[in-house]
């Protein structure tokens, strides 16, 4: 049976306990709770950090103390942030990844207005930058694409050597300002992927289970979490990630697909084994 990589982001840069007293946001909160959602079915955890005010933060220790955390318990895979503070500078968005060398790290291909009043700023010397560092400290790229102009700029950087091939593309859906979460556009940004390309999807707030549910059937790979959603089903906050993650590893059977284990994930990605 095919396998199906679920992938959960339990925290964001957003989300805060008022809009889900679930939650995660100090490093023993999101361990914790990474742990849950590995034993409900998840093999890949994204990860943001909180401030002492809950407010992202791209603060290195932070990093270090939830990842250190999270190897106590569990072998899932790790996918580092590499935004969620809109202030952080070039620096300090790269140096866990370099401390820490992750299996996996976001790359947000492109710059977009978020919503009316703020900028995702990923100038292309930053992207240049970001990628070498990854390809120096072996690290794969998740290629973020909230539009289609990301995919074109990432297929620009892997053509002058800066992300290497076969990409691993997560299409977000839904955010302010991006594309959408429609399965029509999902549909079509799955279109422009070259053959050996692995790919995943989601939806925000009400797109949510639209693009799960059109990601199985098009035979992808899938994130939930409250990074992206704090709602189970309407008029309902979910209890905790991990009952995502069980609804999804549901959903993935009914496809008549296996849950990828964190093993499994490695070997899809091409990453190497853990010791």
């Amino acid at each position: 049976m095919a396998k199906t990589m679920i992938t959960v982001a339990p925290t964001g840069a957003f989300p805060t306990k008022e809009h889900n007293p679930a939650v995660p946001l100090t490093p023993r909160e999101i361990a914790d709770d990474v742990f849950e959602c590995w034993q409900a079915g998840a093999a890949i955890a994204h990860l943001h950090m909180r401030d002492e005010e809950g407010k992202g933060t791209m603060n290195k220790d932070r990093f270090i103390e939830t990842v250190g955390r999270i190897r106590e318990k569990c072998d899932i895979v790790l996918n580092l942030t590499t935004s969620g503070d809109l202030n952080a500078t070039d620096e300090t968005r790269m140096a866990h990844i370099i401390e820490l060398k992750p299996e996996l790290a976001s790359y947000d291909a492109g710059t977009m207005n978020w919503g009316h009043s703020t900028l995702f700023v990923n100038h292309p010397a930053f992207l240049e930058k970001l990628g070498r560092t990854m390809i120096e400290n072996g690290v794969k790229p998740e290629i973020e694409v909230f539009d289609a102009g990301m995919f074109y700029n990432a297929a620009y950087y892997m053509k002058q050597g800066v992300i290497k091939s076969p990409g691993y593309y997560q299409f977000v859906l839904g955010a302010p300002g991006g594309t959408a979460a429609t399965v029509e556009n999902l549909v079509y940004l799955k279109s422009l992927l070259p053959a050996d390309a692995v790919w995943s999807a989601f939806g925000i707030g009400a797109g949510h289970m639209p693009i799960l549910f059109a990601a199985l059937s098009l035979g992808g790979h899938v994130r939930v979490g409250m990074e992206d959603n704090v709602m189970y089903a309407k008029g309902r906050l979910a209890k905790s990630n991990a009952e995502f993650v069980e609804r999804t590893v549901r959903l993935v059977k009914e496809f008549n697909n296996d849950p990828a284990t964190p093993t499994d994930a490695r070997q899809i990605l091409n990453l190497k084994a853990r010791a």
